[in-house]
C-alpha cells in the first residue's frame, strides 16, 4: 500500500442515483448527470464514470510528463494524453473491472526518448500509482 505523507488537496464529490443520477462536488465546479452508456442498457443522455475517470486520469498523466519533461529538459509543448477506460465482467462475471490504455503523443520528440519520459510520468502520475498492479494500463506512445 501506499501511504501519502501529507495531504495536500483533497476532492470531495457525492453522488445519487448511482450510474443513473447526479454527481456534484461539494465547491460546485463539478455538477453532472450520471447516465450508463447506451453499451451498457442505458440511456447515454449523460457522462458516465468511466469518462469522469478518463478525464481525470488523462489530465494527471499530463501533468506528470510536463514534470518528466522539465526534469528532463525535454520540450513537450503540443503533447497530449488520451486515456480510454474500459469496463467489462471479471471473475466470470461475479463482478466489474476496468482497464485503461493511455496514448501520448509527443510531437518532435525522438521515440526512445518519447517512450523514457512517458514511463517516468507512469512512476509519478498518482493515478498510475494508484492503479498499479490493481488494473491494466497499456502505455502506448503515438
Amino acid at each position: 500500500m501506499i501511504a501519502v505523507e501529507k495531504v495536500l488537496y483533497t476532492a470531495r464529490a457525492t453522488a445519487h442515483g448511482g450510474r443513473d443520477g447526479h454527481t456534484a462536488s461539494d465547491d460546485g465546479k463539478l455538477d453532472v448527470t450520471v447516465a450508463p452508456p447506451k453499451e451498457m442498457g442505458g440511456n447515454g443522455e449523460g457522462t458516465n464514470p468511466e469518462q469522469l475517470f478518463a478525464a481525470g486520469f488523462a489530465s494527471c498523466f499530463h501533468s506528470a510528463l510536463k514534470v518528466v519533461g522539465r526534469r528532463a529538459k525535454q520540450p513537450v509543448d503540443g503533447s497530449t494524453v488520451t486515456a480510454a477506460v474500459g469496463i467489462g465482467p471479471i471473475n466470470g462475471g461475479a463482478g466489474y473491472g476496468l482497464e485503461v490504455a493511455l496514448e501520448v503523443s509527443l510531437p518532435g520528440v525522438e521515440r526512445a526518448v518519447a517512450e523514457d519520459l512517458v514511463a517516468k510520468a507512469h512512476e509519478v502520475c498518482p493515478y498510475s500509482n494508484a492503479t498499479r498492479g490493481n488494473i491494466k494500463v497499456d502505455l502506448v506512445v503515438a
